[in-house]
Order: structure tokens, then C-alpha cells, then sequence
């Protein structure tokens, strides 16, 4: 596919999405088509291009830049606003901490400066421990305890898996698989494990999957999105635990730009509804988070049910 051809129908692409709203005539242009028995809804344009759009699904399933946006954290100084606020049931702030952090990096290594820090109710134990296990996630994503050196950011031939990991890091560990390959199914979760594979056969019969060029902060990206199908009878609903997920990408790397999923799912063991809001950055040729916003409300046996709500906003990244 030449320069040439690629100018002219992005262009063609953009007249269709943005010279003009689109009405109930303009959406009957998509066509739906069939990958790997999957329906999957087009834009029309595309199949009577040729688009290899098969191609560009595949790269999309088997995406491993978002993971690599966050392993980049640990090869990079950046400072961070961090606002965690733990809530009751009737939705009141228990327990909070604001900060204000520093990352830093030098010889291979990196640590953390706490430049300011407020903190309210009992988020932490008389050790000094987090008393919720939703901040020491998030510790464990944007926090540096004492010195960590021989890091890189590479992802390839590293999988995340639960391995011989017992109780506590167990379950850490799969939170880590929800969260950087959501849609991929994890093991070791009782009733819900199967039921987060977004590309099985039994997927399809649940979800819809689309994918379109949009406009998303002043960019033209792809824009994949897959939701519940609306029909589903009340068993079928059962099966869901993907309420929502829309993942917009860089048209010419394939980067994720930005990801918005939301969970939901009730069962003996696990209660859980969740969303989370994630915006990345480039800086030089790497791709970072930039905001992560989550809302959240789960119980697990043997713990108490958490309700939380925190922003994660990173700049000032430099090499």
C-alpha cells in the first residue's frame, strides 16, 4: 500500500467521521464481517478497499504495548501526584493519602523521594503498613521502596503468570494479568477465570467487537472497542465480566493511546465492580502513562470489601 494511497484514504476517512455528523444512515454504512468466527463491525470503506484489517486485529489482540508503557516507569525520572481515597459504604472518605513523589534514576538504579504527603484515617497500621491492599497495588505500580537497580523495560519473552505464588502474591499476581492483558484469561480464578477471555468461541457469543478510525485528542487513531451484546438472555448475562472495554491506538505504531474498561461480576467468592481510566504519553521514542484514574468496590473472600477511588497523575519524565 504506497504513501500515496494511504493520504488519500485517510483523508477520505476523516471527511466521513468529522465534515459531518453522523445520523442513523451514515452508521448503516459499516459492515460487519467474520475473524476467526468472530463478528467484528467495519467501516465500509475498508472492505471495499481491501483493507487488512485481519492483520490489524491480530496485532491489536496480542498487544504488549500497554504493559511496556508501565515496565518504561522503571527505566525513567519522573515525579507523580498521588491521590488515594478509601471510602465506607455510604461513600464517605475513611482514610486518604495525597502525595507528591520523585522518582529518580542513576547508575542503573532508582529511588523515591517523598516531597510532600498528607495522609487521613487509618491508611496505614502502627508499622507504617498500608492497611488496604488497593494503595499497596498502586504502591506497587508508581512507588520505589529503597533502592531497585538492574531494571529494563523490556517485555518480550516476559509473561505475567502466577507460577508457584501462594496466598496474598498469588492474588496480586492476577490483579496485574486484570489489569496490563485485560481480555486474556487468567488462571487460577474460581467461576471468573474463563469468563475473561474476550477472544475465545465462547466470547463471541457474548460481545460485540468494532473497530473504526475516530479522532481522539487531536489525533486520527484506530478505536477498538467490545461491549455486550444486547440481546443476551438473563443466563448468558451471568457469563459476562467485561462490561465495557474501548482501547484507542497510535494509527502508525500501534501503541495504545489510551484505554477505558469497566468490570462488574457477583459469585460466591468474588464481588467486584471496577473501572479505570488510563491515558498515555510519549517521551522521546517511549510511551508512558500519563493519568490512570480508577474507581473501584470488589470483595474477596478472607478480606474485607474495599471501595476506593484514586488518580495517578505522572510528568516531568526525563531519561
Amino acid at each position: 500500500m504506497n504513501k500515496l494511497f494511504l493520504i488519500s484514504f485517510f483523508i477520505f476517512i476523516v471527511q466521513i467521521n468529522f465534515a459531518q455528523q453522523k445520523t442513523s444512515a451514515d452508521k448503516k454504512s459499516d459492515t460487519t464481517v467474520f475473524v476467526d468466527n468472530k463478528k467484528v463491525t467495519l467501516p465500509d470503506v475498508w472492505v471495499r478497499n481491501n483493507f487488512d484489517y485481519k492483520k490489524l486485529l491480530q496485532q491489536i489482540k496480542d498487544d504488549t504495548t500497554f504493559y511496556k508503557a508501565f515496565r518504561n516507569l522503571h527505566i525513567l525520572n519522573f515525579s507523580s501526584y498521588n491521590d488515594i481515597k478509601m471510602l465506607d459504604k455510604k461513600g464517605a472518605i475513611k482514610a486518604s493519602l495525597f502525595s507528591k513523589t520523585k522518582q529518580n534514576r542513576s547508575n542503573n538504579c532508582r529511588t523515591m523521594d517523598v516531597l510532600e504527603q498528607k495522609v487521613t484515617g487509618d491508611f496505614f497500621d502502627s508499622k507504617g503498613n498500608y492497611n488496604y491492599l488497593t494503595p499497596e497495588l498502586y504502591a506497587g505500580l508508581f512507588f520505589t521502596t529503597g533502592k531497585i537497580c538492574g531494571e529494563n523495560n523490556i517485555v518480550k519473552g516476559r509473561n505475567l503468570t502466577v507460577g508457584d505464588k501462594k496466598g496474598l502474591e498469588k492474588y496480586k499476581e492476577q490483579l496485574k494479568m486484570l489489569f496490563f492483558n485485560p481480555g486474556k484469561k487468567i488462571p487460577g480464578i474460581p467461576f471468573i477465570g474463563n469468563k475473561l477471555d474476550l477472544y475465545d468461541d465462547r466470547a463471541r457469543k457474548l460481545y460485540d467487537y468494532k473497530l473504526d478510525i475516530v479522532e481522539f485528542q487531536g489525533k486520527i487513531c484506530y478505536q477498538f472497542s467490545i461491549t455486550p451484546k444486547e440481546d443476551l438472555g438473563v443466563f448468558k448475562r451471568d457469563d459476562i465480566v467485561i462490561d465495557d472495554m474501548t482501547t484507542w491506538f497510535d494509527i502508525k505504531t500501534l501503541e495504545v493511546l489510551a484505554r477505558n474498561y469497566s468490570l462488574s461480576y457477583k459469585a460466591g467468592f468474588y464481588s467486584f465492580d471496577v473501572s479505570m481510566e488510563v491515558e498515555m504519553m510519549r517521551i522521546g521514542d517511549l510511551m508512558v502513562p500519563k493519568v490512570l484514574r480508577y474507581k473501584g468496590n470488589w470483595d474477596v473472600i478472607f478480606k474485607k470489601r474495599e471501595r476506593a477511588i484514586f488518580t495517578a497523575t505522572l510528568f516531568d519524565f526525563k531519561k
